[in-house]
């Protein structure tokens, strides 16, 4: 029969331990057990998440960076850009993972697993793992669901993205100031730019990313970073000190739809991810607060978890880009050239009136977007 618990969290990635994490903050919680299952130990700095907050956050103990202030860099347009009342935030994998294993460890509710789930199935709730079969009142499901490459009728664009964390002999950097995008050197006809995070002034990460419907060579990343190092930062004497590579869906997929009763996607296979930006920490936290406060009300925890208004728009936006996506540059230059970043990140949060959204669709006004969004709405 297996083992079983209350609660089983398939994966121990960002959505599932800020899931289990809060879980085991709350009272109403107490003296179920839960189970986080995931292949691997989570023990390495597999990646980088940013993400804008203003003041104070819950994860300030862990933030190891802030900047004040961006840099947005095109062929026609050369912007700094104060964040004010914001900041931008970076939080290294490996902190947040040490971090909540820590706290979960002391709690007698919540037991970490190593094992592969190859499936759930919903009529003897029981998740079939390589070691061991989970019994579980609920699941919650971060594996990414293949179904939603196979379905022609949503968009998909691919955020790929190389990174090199690199050290300078002499100094090359503002450490006050990250690039958001600079697309003075772009991959022939697509949406390619260079990211900028630098953590002092001869030290940076360095990331070539690709908002395409299609996936770059290998290859390519290490050519166009070289390129940005020389041609544009003008940066000869370097080294590589580590690498982080990434492959992110953004696409209108109604991952939410999956949802049941019993069995409710999580992370980037709950559709948690902005798909028209590619954030996802605070998104994911929102969500959490979200589930946690459906299940003590009585009702479905993936009740509502995405905005749909929302989702409609970004649903505009990836049409665009994949049908234009050589006109990416064209489109963001004017994203931050008409707007603040204070109304930027307040659209992108999803806290915006009707109004305001009108305002950041009309800065965007195109024929292309017309077209998407008779397609799309």
């Amino acid at each position: 029969m297996g083992i079983t618990y209350f609660y089983v969290i398939v994966g121990s990635g960002l959505a599932g331990l800020q899931l289990a994490h809060q879980l085991s903050k709350e009272i109403f919680f107490k003296g179920k057990k839960i189970a986080i299952i995931d292949p691997s130990e989570k023990n390495t700095n597999d990646k980088t998440w940013c993400f804008w907050e203003k003041g104070q956050g819950k994860w300030d103990e862990i933030v190891s960076k802030t900047w004040n202030s961006t840099i947005f860099l095109s062929a026609e347009k050369d912007l700094t850009l104060d964040l004010t009342p914001y900041k931008y935030k970076r939080i290294k994998s490996l902190d947040f993972y040490n971090f909540i294993k820590k706290e979960l460890n002391s709690s007698p509710d919540i037991v970490f697993l190593r094992d592969k789930i190859s499936r759930i199935d919903p009529v003897t709730m029981q998740a079939i793992g390589e070691k061991e079969n989970y019994s579980a009142t609920h699941f919650f499901d971060s594996r990414l669901p293949s179904s939603y490459l196979d379905d022609n009728k949503y968009t998909k664009i691919f955020q790929q993205f190389r990174g090199w964390y690199i050290e300078t002999k002499n100094s090359h950097f503002d450490p006050s100031t990250f690039t958001m995008m600079d697309y003075r050197l772009k991959h022939k006809n697509s949406t390619s730019f260079t990211y900028v995070l630098p953590e002092t002034s001869t030290k940076a990460l360095i990331e070539f990313t690709f908002f395409t419907p299609f996936l770059a060579e290998d290859d390519v990343y290490d050519e166009m970073l070289k390129k940005y190092l020389s041609e544009i930062l003008k940066i000869e004497d370097y080294k590589v000190s580590s690498v982080e590579a990434g492959v992110i869906p953004m696409t209108d997929f109604p991952f939410e739809k999956i949802n049941t009763k019993k069995i409710t996607k999580i992370g980037t296979g709950g559709g948690w991810v902005k798909p028209s930006t590619g954030y996802s920490f605070k998104s994911t936290e929102r969500k959490v607060d979200k589930i946690i406060d459906n299940i003590k009300r009585g009702l479905i925890p993936g009740k509502n978890l995405i905005k749909k208004k929302f989702r409609r728009y970004d649903a505009i936006f990836l049409d665009v880009l994949a049908r234009h996506n050589e006109k990416g540059d064209v489109i963001f230059s004017k994203l931050y050239s008409k707007n603040s970043m204070e109304d930027i990140f307040k659209y992108l949060d999803e806290e915006t009136s009707l109004s305001e959204e009108m305002k950041i669709m009309f800065s965007l006004f195109g024929t292309e977007f017309i077209e998407s969004f008779f397609r799309k709405i």
